[in-house]
């Protein structure tokens, strides 16, 4: 089973956008028992003692409309030790690459990748927490998706 881990930097707009719109992309294709996605923030700042913050209300709506639920998913921080049980790291933007890289070290900080250059673009992934773009946000998600799932047979 081929594990991907979804990075942003707080985990409850792009990255669980990702994660669920990769699920979804994957069990459409017959492809679901090849795959686990997850995702991670980089930051703290979403989760209260223990207690992630659920994917923001708009990213909720936007998959609602497609028709793909994130129901129960919190925001959770990415950390050293999930470095050995993911083969993927696919981070939305450079600053997002950098600090996974920097909190998996080493050979682990070499399987992070931003998502959009599995669409072959060097871009980041339009962040809505300050564009409020969140269609944007999900139609690059949705094509750097598409690209993991063509790239990993």
């Amino acid at each position: 089973m081929y594990k991907i881990m979804f990075v942003c930097h707080g985990n409850i707009c792009r990255s669980p956008m990702a994660e669920f719109v990769f699920s979804d992309l994957a069990a459409k294709a017959g492809r679901a028992e090849e795959f686990f996605a997850a995702s991670a923030g980089v930051s703290s700042e979403e989760i209260w003692g223990d207690v992630g913050n659920p994917v923001y209300p708009p990213v909720r709506a936007l998959l609602a409309e497609k028709g793909i639920s994130c129901g129960g998913k919190r925001a959770v921080q990415l950390t050293a030790a999930d470095g050995d049980k993911y083969d993927l790291f696919a981070c939305m933007d450079e600053s997002n690459l950098r600090s996974a890289q920097r909190i998996l070290g080493g050979k682990n900080g070499k399987k992070c990748k931003k998502l959009l250059s599995f669409a072959g673009s060097g871009e980041d992934v339009s962040d809505p927490w300050y564009t409020r773009d969140f269609v944007a946000a999900y139609e690059d998600i949705l094509r750097g998706c598409k690209g993991i799932l063509d790239a990993v047979k």
